[in-house]
C-alpha cells in the first residue's frame, strides 16, 4: 500500500507542476459548460434544458478525464518513467494502483466543479438525495474515463497516436448513448451498439434522477453497470501494462 501511495503522490506532484494540464482540466469544463449556457440561452421557450444540461456536462468529465489520462500515461511511457518503475522494484499492481489514485483525486474534483457550475448557471434545484446521486453517477462516469484512458494508452507509442481514438470512441458514443436524441429511435443495431459505452448507462441514470418519477433500482443498476465497466478496464489495462515489464 505504502508503494501506491508513492506513486500516487508522484502522480499529483507532476499533475500540479504541468500548469498547462492542470489548468485545461480544471478551466476546460467551466468554459465549455458556459458556452453551453450561452448556447442555451437562444433555444425558444418551453425546451427542456434539463433534458441534456446534466448529460452533456457528465460527457464533458467523460472526454476530458480520457484525453488527460491518456495523453499523460503515453508520455510517461515514451519518458521511461514506467520502466524506471519496474527497474526499481514497482510490481505491475502498485504502478497501477498510484495511478488510479492519482487520477480519482483529479476526477473527482472535475465532477465536483463542473457539476457545481451547472448548476449554479442553469438555475437547477434539486433534492440533496438527488444531487448526491448526480454527482455519484458523473463521479464513476470519470472514474470509468480514467480507466478507459489508461487502457487505451497502451495502444499509442506517443501522444498524437491518441487523438484517433476520439472519433472511433468517444464521438459515437455522443450519438449511439441517449444524450442528444433517444435510443429507442435508432436502429437496432445501433441501439445495441450504444450499450458498450459507459457514456450510455450515465446518461440513462441521469434521466432517471432527474425524471418526475425516478426508479432507484434502474439508477442503482446503472451505477453497478459503471462499476464493473471500470473494473474491466482496470484490468485490461493491468495485463497490457506487462508488455512494458
Amino acid at each position: 500500500m505504502s508503494r501506491i501511495l508513492v506513486v500516487a503522490k508522484r502522480v499529483l506532484t507532476q499533475l500540479r507542476h504541468d500548469k498547462r494540464l492542470l489548468g485545461l482540466s480544471v478551466m476546460a469544463p467551466l468554459l465549455i459548460i458556459y458556452l453551453l449556457k450561452i448556447f442555451f440561452d437562444t433555444m425558444p421557450k418551453g425546451f427542456n434544458n434539463a433534458r441534456y444540461i446534466m448529460p452533456i456536462t457528465a460527457f464533458m468529465v467523460h472526454f476530458l478525464a480520457f484525453l488527460l489520462c491518456a495523453i499523460v500515461l503515453v508520455q510517461e511511457r515514451t519518458a521511461g518513467t514506467l520502466e524506471r518503475m519496474f527497474i526499481n522494484g514497482f510490481r505491475r499492481i502498485e504502478i497501477i494502483g498510484g495511478y488510479v489514485l492519482g487520477y480519482i483525486l483529479l476526477a473527482t474534483f472535475q465532477a465536483a466543479i463542473a457539476l457545481a457550475q451547472a448548476l449554479w448557471l442553469f438555475d437547477l434545484s434539486y433534492a440533496w438525495g438527488d444531487l448526491a446521486m448526480l454527482f455519484g453517477v458523473i463521479w464513476l462516469l470519470a472514474i470509468t474515463s480514467v480507466m478507459l484512458g489508461m487502457f487505451i494508452s497502451t495502444f499509442a507509442r506517443h501522444e498524437g497516436q491518441v487523438f484517433p481514438f476520439i472519433p472511433m470512441i468517444i464521438l459515437p458514443s455522443v450519438f449511439l448513448s441517449g444524450l442528444l436524441i433517444n435510443p429507442e429511435q435508432l436502429p437496432t443495431w445501433a441501439n445495441w451498439l450504444g450499450h458498450a459505452f459507459p457514456l450510455f448507462y450515465a446518461n440513462d441514470a441521469i434521466q432517471e434522477i432527474i425524471g418526475k418519477t425516478p426508479t432507484s433500482s434502474v439508477i442503482w443498476t446503472n451505477m453497478a453497470i459503471l462499476v464493473g465497466y471500470g473494473l474491466f478496464l482496470l484490468t485490461l489495462a493491468s495485463r497490457t501494462l506487462k508488455d512494458v515489464e
